[in-house]
C-alpha cells in the first residue's frame, strides 16, 4: 500500500514535482471553470456573476471536499454554475460553454510548453533537483493540462465532453437523462483514474508535452 503522496515526493527528492503538482492543479482547475465562466456570461448568463464564481479563489471553483481529496489523494474537480436555458445561441452555446473549460487547459499547456521549448531542450530535463527546477515546474504544468484536457473531453457524464456529445446527438442526450448515468459516469471515471487506462493517458501526456517542448526546441536554436 502506497504512502501519502505529498510525503513521497517530498522523501524522494522531488520537491519541484510537488510544488508543481499542487500549483498546476489549482491554477489550472480554477482557469477551468473560469472558462466555463466567461463563456456562459459571453453566451448572455450571468449565473457566474450573481453566484461569486467569477473569481479568482481557487476555494469557490474546487470547494472543501475538492480540497480534501487533493490533500489526501492529490486529484481535484471544479465547478462552475451556469443556466443553459439562458444562452442566446441554444445548443451551440451550450456547446461552446462546455467546451471552453478544456480549450482553456490546451492554450494553458501550449503556452508553458511553448516557454519551456524556448529555454531549454526538455530532454535535458531532470525529475530530480536539489533545488527549484523550473523546467520541471514548466513541463509538469503542460502535461497536466493535457490530462485535464483529455479527461474532461471524455463522453461520460458528468465531464464536458458529455455535454458537448448531448448536444450533438438527441438519442445520446436521452442516454445521459437516465437517472443512474451520472452515477454510473462517476464510477466510470474513478474507475478509468485507478486503473492501467489513467496511467495510459499519464504517460501519453508525459510524451506529448516533452516532444512539442523538443519540437518548440528546435525551432527556436
Amino acid at each position: 500500500m502506497g504512502g501519502w503522496w505529498v510525503h513521497e515526493l517530498w522523501n524522494a527528492g522531488r520537491g519541484t514535482e510537488l510544488i508543481a503538482w499542487i500549483f498546476w492543479v489549482i491554477a489550472s482547475i480554477t482557469l477551468h471553470e473560469l472558462a466555463h465562466g466567461w463563456a456562459a456570461m459571453w453566451e448572455g448568463d450571468d449565473t457566474p456573476r450573481v453566484t461569486g464564481h467569477m473569481t479568482a479563489n481557487p476555494v469557490v471553483h474546487m470547494g472543501v471536499p475538492s480540497m480534501l481529496i487533493f490533500l489526501i489523494l492529490g486529484i481535484a474537480w471544479g465547478m462552475m454554475p451556469v443556466n443553459p436555458y439562458r444562452f442566446r445561441h441554444g445548443k451551440w452555446g451550450r456547446i461552446f460553454v462546455s467546451a471552453a473549460g478544456p480549450l482553456m487547459n490546451l492554450f494553458i499547456a501550449a503556452v508553458v510548453l511553448t516557454i519551456l521549448g524556448c529555454i531549454i531542450d526538455p530532454q535535458t530535463a531532470t525529475s530530480a533537483s536539489n533545488g527549484f527546477n523550473v523546467e520541471i515546474f514548466l513541463l509538469t504544468g503542460g502535461f497536466l493540462n493535457l490530462i485535464l484536457f483529455a479527461l474532461n473531453m471524455l463522453p461520460v457524464p458528468p465531464l464536458d465532453g458529455s455535454n458537448i456529445l448531448a448536444n450533438l446527438s438527441n438519442t445520446i442526450a436521452g442516454w445521459y437523462r437516465h437517472p443512474q448515468a451520472q452515477m454510473s459516469g462517476l464510477l466510470l471515471f474513478f474507475l478509468l483514474i485507478w486503473t492501467n487506462m489513467f496511467s495510459v493517458v499519464f504517460t501519453w501526456a508525459q510524451i506529448g508535452a516533452a516532444n512539442y517542448a523538443g519540437f518548440i526546441w528546435s525551432l527556436t536554436h
